[in-house]
């Protein structure tokens, strides 16, 4: 290859060339002007076969989108904007990536630092710092200058990306802001020479950890909550623990997970389980229930964290012991403590599936359980935030071990936004999964619907998203806001109809649609995916959900009594 014209064009490709050689697959391009040359630069490598390019013409979905490939595909993986409120739009998608500890790369164009402060078009002070402290590592670089020293600005671009990369340990995003001198597309020369040379790749040492240790002296449990992955499995196995797994842990497999533990938790009768455990394992970073949240939360049990890639989880300032490194146990002395956990379990699980079949109407936890059982061996879900994630918690069947489905979600920060691009980028960064899978309240589908607008000439998944509407925001009936003192304000201000007709907003996209009311219609449609990205729309009611809840968490109360 001929040495680039310019030097915005040599410091694009040689940026692209390192990030393609310490693993990038998949880039994500948002248009602008300021960062042609990088766009330049994208286009040649996915042209020459060196990494799958996406655009979009919005910012915050590029993020997400970034996102969900990030996740799936476990490389690194850039998301490329031009300067200003470009890179603002990035910021819900880089707070995700912070508190979940995915690889996301920031790569934003900027004017040179000359420009600043002088109000020159579409230039801020503030770019090269717009995530504050949410980045692992953030760089602001200077232009190139076909004046100086040229190799020794090349190799200067190739170790800025490499320490960015190392620096994050795959475990959270980075941002390199490059500031970019015209001329800034590829054959308007200004003086630059030199070829560029191939990228040398470094790994870091992995420096070991010594082993841990626990006995048999107390009753424990496992909780496993988003990305803690099979060693909490594993460990729960070993000792004969209860294993208190979330849906997106990547734990919850095998004969250790209790379906129901969020209710069995609740149980505040004598002789409880819960009042019965002594010490707890956290692994992941659990969200989803107040009960998880109060358990590991008090002082009178002993907790103890496994490392996650951001740290550990510890809401109450309790943990009494970190784990680093591999983990020994004794064997268990007797199955006495696990089988009351799977008998209780069992009757719970029996008790909610005949509470639900008894309503008549589909409920939104019918359409989590249908999703569950629709997701085959090496198949992908994502789930949405609010009440969808919930619903399934207590809706997933026992999945077998090493079947390797991979359920997932945004619950760094648990927002909604950006599902529908993140769940698009997801299947997209997973191409061998067996079938791609979403499930997402309305709310959460009407947040990012812009997500369905893909090009025609961008890699389309097949996706189905399952989307559970009841026409607002029914997760704050369950809350204290939705108690009957506030209802005359809950509809306005928390329940928020929308009335939108989800129909027409698919064919605007020409996106295929199902509408469905009933278990059978559910499970019909999703025995028949249209292929591409289609919306299956589950129709259900709101106005029952505070009471539906209430119902099912006083399921807990006898669990012991059968």
């Amino acid at each position: 290859m001929s040495a680039p014209a310019n030097a915005s064009t040599a410091m694009a490709r040689a940026v692209v060339d390192a990030l393609v050689a310490h693993g990038t697959t998949h880039a994500v391009l948002a248009p602008g002007s300021r960062s042609a040359a990088l766009a330049f630069a994208l286009h040649a490598a996915a042209a020459g076969g060196r990494l799958t390019l996406h655009t979009r013409i919005d910012e915050r979905s590029a993020g997400f989108l970034a996102l969900g490939l990030a996740v799936t595909s476990r490389t690194p993986v850039p998301v490329v904007t031009t300067s200003g409120t470009a890179v603002a739009n990035l910021h819900p998608a880089v707070l995700e990536a912070a508190h979940k500890g995915v690889p996301l790369v920031v790569v934003s164009a900027d004017r040179p630092a000359h420009l600043r402060g002088t109000q020159a078009n579409q230039t801020t002070e503030h770019q090269h710092a717009m995530f504050g402290d949410a980045p692992l590592v953030t760089r602001d670089v200077p232009p190139g200058d076909s004046g100086a020293d040229q190799q020794a600005q090349v190799a200067g671009w190739h170790r800025l990306v490499a320490e960015a990369l190392a620096g994050s340990g795959r475990r959270g995003p980075v941002h390199l802001n490059l500031q970019m001198a015209e001329p800034l597309v590829p054959d308007d020369p200004d003086g630059w020479t030199t070829d560029l040379p191939p990228v040398e790749v470094t790994t870091p040492d992995d420096n070991g950890h010594g082993h841990d240790h626990f006995d048999q002296s107390k009753p424990t449990v496992v909780v496993a909550g988003d990305d803690a992955g099979p060693p909490a499995r594993v460990l729960a196995e070993e000792a004969g623990w209860p294993l208190l797994a979330e849906p997106t842990s990547g734990s919850r497999t095998g004969a250790h997970a209790i379906r129901t533990y969020r209710l069995l938790l609740g149980d505040s009768g004598p002789g409880n389980l819960r009042g019965r455990i002594e010490r707890v394992v956290v692994a992941g970073h659990p969200t989803l229930s107040r009960p998880v949240t109060r358990l590991i939360s008090d002082p009178a049990v002993e907790v103890v964290a496994m490392r996650n890639r951001t740290g550990w989880t510890d809401p109450g300032h309790v943990v009494s012991r970190v784990l680093d490194g591999p983990v020994t146990v004794d064997p268990p002395t007797d199955g006495a403590w696990l089988q009351e956990w799977l008998a209780a379990d069992a009757a719970r699980g029996r008790d909610l599936d005949a509470l639900l079949a008894g309503r008549g109407a589909l409920t939104p936890h019918q359409v989590a359980g249908a999703v569950a059982r629709a997701l085959p061996a090496r198949g992908l879900l994502f789930v949405g935030a609010s009440n969808p994630v919930r619903d399934l918690d207590l809706m997933v069947p026992r999945y077998r071990v090493g079947d390797r489905r991979m359920v997932i979600g945004n619950r760094g920060l648990a927002g909604i936004d950006g599902s529908v691009s993140t769940a698009v980028g997801a299947a997209l960064g997973r191409p061998h999964s067996s079938r791609s899978l979403a499930l997402l309240g309305d709310v959460t589908f009407l947040h990012d619907s812009n997500g369905l607008v893909l090009g025609p000439e961008e890699p389309w998944p097949d996706l189905t998203i399952v989307v559970v509407n009841d026409d607002g925001g029914s997760i704050f009936a369950s809350l204290e806001q939705g108690g009957p003192a506030y209802a005359d304000s809950f509809e306005r201000v928390f329940g928020t109809p929308h009335r939108v007709d989800l129909a027409s907003l698919c064919a605007a996209t020409r996106t295929p649609h199902w509408k469905v009311d009933s278990l059978p219609e559910l499970e019909h449609a999703l025995a028949n995916p249209a292929g591409g990205i289609e919306v299956v729309e589950a129709v259900v009611q709101r106005d029952d959900r505070r009471a539906l809840d209430a119902a099912i968490r006083a399921l807990g109360s006898s669990a012991q009594g059968s």
